[in-house]
């Protein structure tokens, strides 16, 4: 049983289409978070389509859990959340509290890098993986996207997409991950990378 603590929410997202179409989620009061905005995650899930249905899932820098949250409600099979700070991990056990998810998901609460170290020991495999860590946090984009690359985390085929300020440069290239396209909303871009030939 998850014990809440009174942390400063607010109601500010909502469910984009699938069982839980409408269904608002909380996020951090302040500069706590910065969620993926209705938009950019209906772009986002317009690109991947009906291909999430039974898919494997990884939100990394969950937050508020809206991304993940969106891929269940879609029918995605599993979605792994990784994130570390403990504000942002109570209020991913609120909002899948609210959302009466009991099963389908797993939360680690690590740092990415070390989540990342964990499942590639587990052998996971992943067909899309969300990466949006902080927009000034330039290293962490660059340090998870080669771990995820060297570790294999990604099945044939899958997708590795990252929430980035459009004043933010991500590379052509991490090791085997190639990028296939950029999308752009106001200030934030989604950059799609797939795996490459060894």
């Amino acid at each position: 049983m998850w014990v809440l603590r009174s942390w400063p929410y607010r109601v500010a997202m909502r469910i984009i289409a699938g069982t839980y179409r409408g269904r608002r989620l909380k996020t951090l009061k302040g500069g706590n978070l910065r969620p993926t905005s209705d938009q950019l995650r209906e772009t986002l899930f317009d690109v991947l389509g009906p291909r999430i249905e039974g898919a494997k899932f990884l939100d990394a820098y969950a937050g508020s859990a809206a991304v993940g949250l969106e891929a269940i409600s879609r029918g995605a099979a599993e979605v792994v959340f990784i994130e570390h700070h403990r504000a942002a991990n109570e209020l991913i056990r609120e909002n899948l509290a609210a959302l009466a998810i009991e099963s389908g998901f797993r939360l680690m609460t690590c740092a990415v890098l070390t989540g990342l170290e964990r499942l590639e020991s587990q052998g996971s495999r992943f067909d899309f993986i969300f990466l949006d860590p902080p927009y000034d946090a330039i290293r962490e984009y660059h340090h998870a996207l080669r771990q995820i690359a060297r570790a294999g985390l990604a099945a044939p085929g899958a997708l590795v997409i990252a929430e980035h300020s459009r004043r933010v440069e991500l590379e052509d290239e991490y090791g085997t991950l190639r990028r296939t396209r950029t999308l752009r909303h106001g200030d934030a871009q989604l950059t799609f990378y797939r795996m490459g030939p060894l």
